[in-house]
């Protein structure tokens, strides 16, 4: 009886242990005008399990505390920078987060291994149509090798990086129904995410994560 109780405790510090925290840094410099990117965020912070943070709410001069964001990334195990996409890159704090935050010696450099292993993607909106985003479109690129200096600055830190979850025609999303099915496909991502569920052998070839949701999600 004894022994039961110890394995049933074991079990349910198991299942515990299991889950990720997941990390959100939104950078966004016009947020009340956000008919995508606010309600995105918004429903991350409801997620157990999902920590959110707001670059240009928490830092308006820009004076990036170094050590509480390294220290942020430590404690967790997912990475999403979300952003609206502006001139085919990020606004300009992510920018600056990167350049302070990954110092060399922290996560990447000889011997610096503190982001290794952590799984690390982008959330974005753009407001051009998806067929735009293509070799032979308008954009002339595709949205993952528009993305490409992120893919190598993931490589560089040894985390593990997956393709974008991307909303395009961003700003007709909530008059094309768009939106609703968007933030249903967040919610379950995230959630997937925090159980640990996603398969990312699978997921890292893809263009983009949207459309293969329920494919990449571990089933119970």
């Amino acid at each position: 009886m004894f022994k039961s109780i110890i394995q049933l405790t074991n079990l349910k510090s198991d299942l515990f242990m299991a889950k990720k925290k997941v990390l959100i840094l939104l950078a966004h410099p016009s947020l009340h005008r956000s008919a995508v990117n606010a309600p995105l965020f918004k429903q991350a912070q409801k997620i157990n399990g999902v920590t959110a943070v707001d670059l240009y709410y928490e830092y308006p001069t820009f004076h990036i505390d170094i050590d509480k964001e390294q220290q942020r990334l430590l404690d967790h195990d997912v990475i999403i920078f979300q952003f609206p996409l502006y001139w085919y890159s990020t606004p300009a704090i992510l920018k600056e987060w990167q350049d302070l935050v990954l110092e060399y010696g922290f996560s990447y450099g000889e011997d610096a291994t503190a982001l290794h292993g952590k799984t690390f993607f982008c959330s974005l909106s753009a407001g051009g149509k998806a067929e735009a985003y293509q070799s032979d479109g308008y954009n002339h690129f595709t949205i993952r090798e528009l993305l490409n200096p992120m893919e190598q600055m993931a490589s560089l830190n040894g985390m593990i990086y997956l393709p974008p979850f991307a909303l395009f025609e961003s700003r007709a999303a909530s008059e094309t129904g768009h939106l609703q099915q968007h933030l249903a496909q967040w919610q379950i991502l995230l959630e997937a995410l925090v159980d640990d569920r996603v398969d990312l052998r699978r997921v890292q070839k893809l263009q983009k994560l949207n459309q293969y949701i329920d494919d990449i999600i571990k089933k119970d």
